[in-house]
């Protein structure tokens, strides 16, 4: 795993808005499934703490349901999501990586 280190600053040029969710997900990776919890969610990537990180630069997939409220409709939103992992920090005790989303898909 890369050496994990806390971002020097906020990208400056983050144009999603960010939705502060706490969310079980399972990650499926190329060195197997990964369970996290998100810590913040847009439409163009995620924030997620694990005990085990993804490999930097390795592909993620996972599903997962937006809150009704966050999507403005009257039913969670189930999304499934491919994407890959840009990098690595410890936040004290916590490891957390930020992914981006590459392409998604609503499901019924």
């Amino acid at each position: 795993m890369a050496q994990l280190q806390k971002p020097v600053a906020d990208n400056p040029v983050r144009t999603a808005v960010r939705f502060p969710m706490k969310l079980a997900i399972r990650l499926h990776t190329e060195q197997g499934v990964v369970d996290a919890t998100t810590e913040n969610i847009s439409a163009n990537g995620l924030l997620f703490i694990s005990e085990r990180l993804p490999e930097v630069d390795s592909r993620i997939e996972f599903t997962i349901a937006m809150p009704s409220a966050v999507m403005g409709s009257e039913t969670d939103v189930t999304i499934h999501c491919i994407g890959r992992v840009v990098r690595h920090y410890l936040d004290g005790p916590e490891k957390k990586a930020a992914a981006v989303i590459d392409e998604y898909f609503l499901k019924a």
